[in-house]
């Protein structure tokens, strides 16, 4: 039996040239003949390349300077496969000379972005790589289409190449999805072919590097970031050298040995005679987990941001090792130790999983993948760290307390089952509202609105309407929840039963608060009296989860957020300024009106009486806030940005008022209403409040995230990174201090246009 192999081979990339080799050598180990068409497009190796600008000219130079090295790779690559690929002696320069090769029994669309319309040269699909060539039957393993969706009008194009598949496949669950959607057929997600290899079999492929000893090997495909630290304490911490294998060409370390001549197997070579290895390569993370390393791997903000659509994430997750991706709340120590036969185990299980699809492929025979599974904790099965909210209602509807709310490296509170306490009643996972669909609302009615009393007004953030919402429940002998400051600065949900006390509750908070014991306080509350509670949509609708109903003397208030700051972050920052200043903070405005609604002061406050206040996106927190850097991971894919809501009312800033839309109102602060409910709209009808309607489009023009949530900045990672393992006040100057004046001055003078420009040109 003869199979023709179709894939990317012949580019000088590491992975490429391994995945190659490696689906070659699985599909003779399980009985069939296997060549490799000596077929490739757009993939140039040569040493110096076409000028394109400045970047082509540096990386010329660059190759100048290690010429030799450079060389070696080059010849390094070209031996290795010729001594370990077994490649069609014809080559084939277009689609129509492939219509003319020798049959095979069966042609295998192979692994890597074969299937990646963007990479090709007219930016659509290369039909050889669906093997369209040929008649013949067709299978597919490991492919990856490279992009989160296929762009329109290609719909069709790859549901007819799709169709001519007897076996589908796919690399990582995005292309599963698409393989779904565009031909309705299920397919597999199997492992990447390197990982189809045991240890010994590349063992064989590998040579000794000239490197002796134990050493950190650093391997980056793009800036090391995130890695950073963990490159610099780990050579603190061990004293090895640091070894960097070059995919990038500058330093990741002052002190790194760098590496350009490596071929494959001097690739191999380095990795198995690693003692740690840091890594943002899929495959640096592959060869990682073959030679049983110690390792760190970064993951891209596109990764980070969908950890289910990640081939890293869905890798080390399998395999009980996501915390070995680091910038995430639950990453590994700094020298945590592995548990490799459990991982082996684990990895073995899959690999079995992999090779019987790829063997009924080849031979034609049916193949049904067994369902996916958890490993048994015997635990209930909470929301993944990437959704859950901490709203804390899994916790409070607990019969037995068995669950704690508890800090991750990130400073968030996620919920922490004790297996000894808990009685597996599940209310904890029919409470929580990230594990279920929530019901679509009909469009709010919409105002622009603001408090007559012009005293509150000044205190509040914008137009003071909770104020009045919550005078209304006060007046009818009911509570008032909303978030406070405590003496320590920790943000909470308090309770609020006179007038007077409201003072602690006006004003924005940049922080996620505690509602720790709050939502069974409000059920207790509810017996006897009317509740108000104000919080982000999220805690609202956890705390309608916990209740199981919505009470008619319950109101709620959700607010237009644009994510939930670490409580973590923000008490180091209070420790930092305290330690600074050598001063204690009384409290904190994060958003003072002092100089006008439109111009928000972030505002200090000091025991001794004195007073910092600068422009909020002056300031370093509200800069970082606004760049959304430390943001509670689930608000980077909010489900509750949409005009479907899930409070009585929703209140934010009516931003995006035209200068003529009430100008007298507008130094004052102006609030944006949206009433959602019939109950809401029975309280609202009794509050005395200016107001003047809008259409629902307005509060969207003004408030993006009423539509859809906050992108990641792509420094979080290095942040939290950072975070987990420096000073706070080395954190704070790397990434919360303000740029120098010079740089202020120039970056206010330059258009939108021009910095994108100036961006693109230092990525």
């Amino acid at each position: 039996m003869k199979t023709g192999l179709v894939t990317f081979f012949h580019i000088h990339h590491y992975g490429a040239v391994l995945q190659a080799c490696a689906t070659q050598q699985a599909v003779e180990q399980l009985g069939s003949e296997c060549e490799i068409f000596n077929y490739y497009v757009n993939q140039n190796n040569d040493l110096f390349r076409k000028p394109t600008g400045l970047g082509s000219a540096v990386a010329d130079a660059h190759t100048a300077l290690h010429y030799r090295a450079m060389k070696e790779r080059y010849d390094r690559f070209e031996d290795f496969a010729a001594s370990h690929l077994r490649i069609s002696q014809r080559r084939y320069a277009s689609f129509e000379e492939l219509k003319g090769a020798p049959p095979c029994d069966v042609y295998l669309s192979g692994s890597d972005q074969i299937w990646n319309p963007k990479i090709f040269p007219d930016g659509h699909f290369d039909p050889a790589f669906f093997s369209r060539f040929t008649t013949g039957r067709k299978i597919a393993y490991a492919p990856s289409f490279g992009i989160p969706h296929i762009p329109d009008g290609m719909e069709e194009e790859l549901k007819n190449y799709l169709d001519g598949f007897s076996h589908l496949s796919a690399r990582e669950a995005r292309g599963q999805a698409i393989i779904q959607e565009i031909s309705g057929r299920e397919a597999p997600v199997v492992l990447d072919p390197t990982l189809l290899l045991r240890q010994e079999d590349w063992d064989k492929f590998a040579a000794e590097p000239e490197q002796s000893g134990g050493y950190i090997l650093c391997y980056c495909i793009s800036k090391p970031g995130a890695l950073e630290p963990y490159i610099r304490r780990l050579q603190e911490e061990t004293g090895l050298p640091v070894v960097q294998l070059c995919g990038i060409r500058q330093k990741v370390h002052p002190k790194a040995d760098c590496v350009f001549s490596a071929g494959p197997a001097e690739f191999l070579g380095l990795f198995r005679r690693a003692a740690y290895v840091c890594t943002n390569s899929f495959h640096g993370t592959v060869f990682s987990l073959q030679f049983q390393k110690p390792f760190f791997t970064a993951a891209s903000p596109a990764e980070m941001a969908a950890p289910e659509q990640s081939r890293i994430y869905s890798l080390l997750n399998r395999l009980g090792l996501a915390n070995r991706i680091i910038g995430k709340g639950d990453a590994a120590g700094l020298l945590d130790k592995i548990d490799w036969p459990a991982v082996t185990e684990r990895l073995e299980r899959e690999r079995r999983k992999s090779l019987d699809y790829l063997r009924a492929a080849l031979f034609d025979e049916s193949f049904s993948a067994a369902p996916e599974s958890a490993e048994e904790s015997g635990l209930p099965e909470l929301a993944s760290h990437a959704a859950c909210t901490g709203c804390t209602a899994c916790a409070a509807v607990c019969p037995k307390d068995a669950i704690s709310m508890e800090r991750d490296k990130e400073g968030f509170s996620y919920p922490v089952i004790q297996p000894e306490k808990c009685i597996h009643c599940g209310r904890c996972v029919s409470v929580c509202p990230a594990l279920h669909q929530r019901e679509s609302r009909p469009l709010p009615a919409v105002f622009a609105a603001w408090n007559k009393d012009d005293t509150i007004r000044r205190d509040s953030t914008s137009g003071g309407l909770f104020s009045l919402l919550a005078q209304d429940t006060l007046e009818s002998g009911g509570v008032v929840f909303g978030a406070a400051l405590d003496s320590k600065l920790h943000l909470r949900h308090i309770a609020c039963f006179e007038l007077e006390d409201l003072r602690h509750l006006r004003g924005a908070k940049y922080v996620q608060s505690d509602l720790n014991g709050v939502f069974r306080e409000i059920r207790e509350l509810l017996k006897s009296r009317p509740v108000l509670f104000s919080g982000t949509s999220c805690q609202v609708d956890g705390l309608y989860h916990f209740l199981g109903f919505r009470p008619e003397n319950l109101t709620t208030c959700d607010l237009v957020c644009q994510g939930v700051p670490s409580p973590g972050v923000w008490e180091e920052m209070v420790r930092s300024i305290e330690s600074h200043k050598r001063r204690s903070l009384q409290t904190v405005r994060f958003r003072n009106k002092v100089t006008g609604w439109k111009d928000s002061h972030f505002t200090l406050l000091y025991k001794d009486g004195s007073v910092d206040s600068a422009p909020l996106f002056q300031s370093e927190w509200g800069r970082a806030f606004g760049r959304a850097l430390f943001l509670r991971p689930c608000c980077y894919r909010c489900p509750y940005t949409s005009m479907s809501r899930v409070g009585d009312f929703t209140l934010g800033d009516f931003w995006g008022l035209r200068p003529d839309e009430l100008p007298e109102q507008q130094e004052r602060g102006v609030s944006l209403l949206m009433v959602n409910t019939p109950h809401g709209s029975h309280v609202f009808d009794r509050l005395p409040l200016a107001r003047q309607s809008f259409p629902p489009e307005r509060a969207i023009a003004g408030n993006p995230r009423l539509a859809s949530p906050i992108t990641p900045p792509p420094d979080r990672a290095a942040f939290f990174a950072s975070y987990a393992l420096e000073p706070f006040d080395e954190v704070r100057k790397k990434f919360l201090h303000l740029p120098s004046l010079p740089v202020r001055i120039v970056s206010k003078a330059l258009s939108p246009e021009a910095k994108a420009k100036i961006k693109a040109k230092l990525k």
